[in-house]
């Protein structure tokens, strides 16, 4: 008998007394598949709870950028270089207390932390008469130009003791002076005067600045200066002309 179940067996028919546990597998696959959704299910919302935490962070600091840029944007333009300058000074007067109570010299103690080269230039910019430290306004450049012009001034003793034998008192006015039309200027002065306009205006022109030339560009003009006059001119009015220009250019202006 039993070995007849075993050749009923190899050839694929089912144990009769095997059916419970097949039975027993089908009812519990569908609890796995179960518990695995479930599982897929709570990673799904652990990353969407993470993605939002995320954006969460995300806002709060963008929040937080919008704040400081708005800060920087209501302070003053040069609010950085004021800021980086009182540093500067909060460090200087640190730095001369403990000097201080160390009983050192703060002079001393700062050239030591100096090196050769910084001293060098520092030197260099103290013997420079007159540097260019840049515009500014137009009142220091007036200035300048002003210091410039009167170190280039030498004084004629000779013809000032002249002119001091020939007016006199009247050479040194007051406030009830009357010197309109009284002084003419020396030829010698004039030529001088002449010859440092003219040495300004060959600076001025060795100093300006080329534009480049673009080939592809439209000409308009017949010489340099009715280019620039040109180019003033569509500056100014360009923006009123565009359409007249281009109904001009194809031919179909009224």
């Amino acid at each position: 008998m039993a070995a007849a179940v075993s050749a009923l067996g190899g050839l694929g028919v089912p144990d009769p007394d095997g059916g419970g546990s097949s039975g027993s597998e089908d009812e519990a696959r569908p609890g796995t598949a179960a518990a695995a959704a479930a599982q897929k299910r709570e990673e799904r919302l652990r990353k969407f709870r993470e993605l939002h935490m995320k954006r969460n962070e995300a806002r709060k600091l963008n929040h937080q950028e919008v704040v400081e840029e708005d800060k920087r944007l209501k302070l003053p333009a040069n609010w950085e270089a004021k800021k980086a300058r009182l540093e500067w000074e909060l460090k200087v007067e640190e730095k001369k207390k403990e000097c201080a109570a160390r009983g050192e010299d703060y002079e001393r103690v700062k050239l030591l932390e100096i090196s050769a080269e910084d001293a060098e230039r520092w030197e260099r910019k103290k013997k420079r008469k007159n540097p260019d430290l840049g515009f500014s306004d137009y009142a220091a450049a007036q200035l300048r130009q002003y210091q410039r012009l009167t170190r280039q001034i030498k004084p004629d003793l000779e013809q000032y003791e002249q002119l001091k034998e020939q007016y006199g008192e009247a050479l040194y006015p007051t406030s009830d002076s009357l010197l309109h039309g009284t002084h003419v200027p020396s030829k010698e002065g004039v030529d001088r005067m002449v010859a440092d306009l003219e040495k300004q205006i060959e600076k001025r022109e060795k100093y300006s600045r080329r534009r480049p030339y673009n080939d592809d560009a439209d000409i308009d003009y017949i010489n340099e200066r009715n280019a620039k006059f040109n180019k003033k001119a569509e500056r100014f009015y360009g923006k009123y002309t565009a359409e007249i220009k281009q109904n001009l250019e194809r031919g179909t202006a009224v």
